[in-house]
C-alpha cells in the first residue's frame, strides 16, 4: 500500500521536469516530483545557455518558437528572473559549403517566421569588427537569446513549490510498476507514492523507467565540455556559433566568455561522471582565438559538464507511451532542452490534464524505435568518435550494448 499520493508523479528533477510540475500545478494538479540527486544537477544546470531558434530540426519550430515565448516571458511567469538576454545570435560559415548550408538553415527559419539576416565580407566584419577574416558569411537572428541555467532550474522549481508541488530531492526511485488504473513508484528508502499519471523526465537514465513498460529507446550518455575565460573587456554581444561546431561561445554581462566544448564528451552515466579531457579547452580555446583575435590571450578559469541523453536521430522522445495508458516520456534531449523545456512542460501538462494531442509533438514519439534508428549526419559529427555513438546504457546491467542503427536518411537539422 503506497504511503502518500499524487495526481501526478514526475521523475528528474531537470529543467523539463521542473517546467512540467510549473504547468501541471497551475492547472490544479497535485504533483510530487522526484529527483535523485538535487534540483537541475545534470544538464539542465550545467549546459551553455543558448537559446538559439535559427538551424534547429524542422519539426521542432511549433515547440521552440512556443518555447522562446515562454523565456520572454520567464520572469513574469515564474517570478524571478534567470539573466534572460536576447543577445540574437551569429551563425559563421568558413566557405562556400558552408555557406550553402547557413542558407539551407535560413530558409527552413523563415519558413517558420523567424527574420534571418545574411551577412557576407565585407559587410560581415564592418558590423562586427572583432570577427576576425576567417568567416565567409553569417546569418544572424535578433530574437535568439541567452540565459543562466544555473539560475533557470532552480527557479522554476521554486515557482513549482509555490503552486504546491512536492519536490523530493536524493529521492532515487528504483521500482515503477502498474497499479490499477495508476502507479506506483517506489524510491530507494522504501517509500512508495502511489499517482494516477506518470511523467519520465529522467534523462539519460530515462529508458530503465521504460524498459519496466516495455519500452525502448537507444539512449546514451555524453557530456558537452564547458569552459569559461576570467572577466574581460566586452567584445561580443550576440552568441557566436560555427557551422562545423569549433566555436560556441558567448560572453556575459560581467565579460567571462562562456565556450561550448565540441564534439561532445562520453559520460558514465552509471559512475555519475562527465569527465572534461584538457585537449578539449585547449582546442576551444585555438578556435575562438581564430575567430575572434582579441580573445587568443583569454585564460581559462573553470571547466565542467553535466551528463544528458542522446539519440542517434538526435530527436528527443516527448509523449504518450505506446504501451500503458497514463505514462508520459520526456528523454533524449541532445543538447536541445534548454531551449525546448518551457513548451515540452507546457503540451505535457495539456496531454495529462486535457487528453490533447498537441502537433508540435507528433515528430517526437518513442514508437518510431520500434524498428531501426534513423543516424542523423549530425550525429556523426557530434562525437569524438564513430563507435561512441552505438554505446547505449543497459539500465539492467549498467553496462554497455551496442544499438546498431541504421542509417535510412540524412540528418534534419
Amino acid at each position: 500500500m503506497s504511503s502518500a499520493s499524487a495526481d501526478v508523479a514526475i521523475i528528474g528533477g531537470g529543467l523539463i521536469g521542473t517546467w512540467t510540475a510549473f504547468f501541471l500545478a497551475r492547472r490544479g494538479q497535485r504533483v510530487v516530483l522526484l529527483e535523485k540527486d538535487v534540483v537541475g544537477a545534470q544538464s539542465s544546470g550545467t549546459n551553455f545557455g543558448n537559446l538559439r531558434l535559427q538551424g534547429r530540426f524542422p519539426g521542432q519550430y511549433p515547440l521552440a518558437l512556443r518555447s522562446h515565448d515562454l523565456w520572454e516571458d520567464f520572469e513574469a511567469l515564474i517570478g524571478e528572473g534567470c539573466e534572460f538576454a536576447r543577445t540574437g545570435h551569429l551563425y559563421c560559415a568558413f566557405d562556400a559549403e558552408e555557406q550553402a548550408r547557413l542558407e539551407a538553415y535560413a530558409q527552413v527559419s523563415e519558413q517558420h517566421g523567424l527574420t534571418i539576416e545574411r551577412l557576407v565580407q565585407p559587410d560581415l566584419h564592418k558590423r562586427f569588427p572583432w570577427l576576425g577574416g576567417r568567416a565567409v558569411a553569417a546569418t544572424f537572428s535578433a530574437r535568439d537569446a541567452t540565459a543562466n541555467p544555473r539560475l533557470a532550474t532552480p527557479a522554476v522549481a521554486r515557482a513549482a513549490r509555490r503552486l504546491g508541488v512536492e519536490i523530493r530531492e536524493n529521492a532515487r526511485v528504483t521500482a515503477v510498476a502498474r497499479h490499477g488504473a495508476g502507479f506506483v513508484v517506489t524510491t530507494a528508502d522504501g517509500t512508495e507514492l502511489g499517482c494516477g499519471a506518470l511523467v519520465n523526465a529522467a534523462g539519460a537514465w530515462a529508458v530503465e523507467m521504460a524498459e519496466c513498460f516495455g519500452e525502448t529507446a537507444p539512449v546514451f550518455a555524453a557530456g558537452p565540455p564547458q569552459f569559461v575565460t576570467e572577466p574581460l573587456p566586452f567584445v561580443m554581444a550576440p552568441s557566436l556559433q560555427t557551422i562545423d561546431g569549433s566555436v560556441i561561445a558567448r560572453q556575459t554581462e560581467r565579460g567571462n566568455v562562456i565556450l561550448a566544448g565540441y564534439p561532445r564528451t562520453a559520460a558514465d552515466a552509471v559512475a555519475n561522471r562527465a569527465p572534461v579531457p584538457p585537449a578539449k579547452t585547449l582546442a576551444a580555446m585555438r578556435a575562438l582565438a581564430g575567430l575572434v583575435p582579441a580573445l587568443a590571450h583569454a585564460h581559462v578559469i573553470r571547466v565542467w559538464s553535466g551528463i544528458e541523453g542522446y539519440l542517434p536521430d538526435m530527436i528527443p522522445v516527448i509523449g504518450r507511451s505506446e504501451t500503458t495508458p497514463g505514462l508520459f516520456h520526456a528523454f533524449g534531449f541532445c543538447g536541445h532542452g534548454f531551449q525546448i523545456g518551457p513548451g515540452v512542460g507546457l503540451y505535457l501538462s495539456d496531454m495529462i490534464v486535457d487528453g490533447a494531442k498537441p502537433a508540435a509533438l507528433e515528430p517526437f514519439s518513442i514508437a518510431r524505435f520500434r524498428t531501426a534508428a534513423t543516424v542523423s549526419d549530425k550525429f556523426h559529427k557530434e562525437f569524438d568518435h564513430p563507435g561512441m555513438g552505438a554505446q547505449a546504457t543497459s539500465p539492467q546491467s549498467g553496462q554497455s550494448k551496442a544499438a546498431q542503427p541504421t542509417i535510412d536518411s540524412p540528418g534534419r537539422e
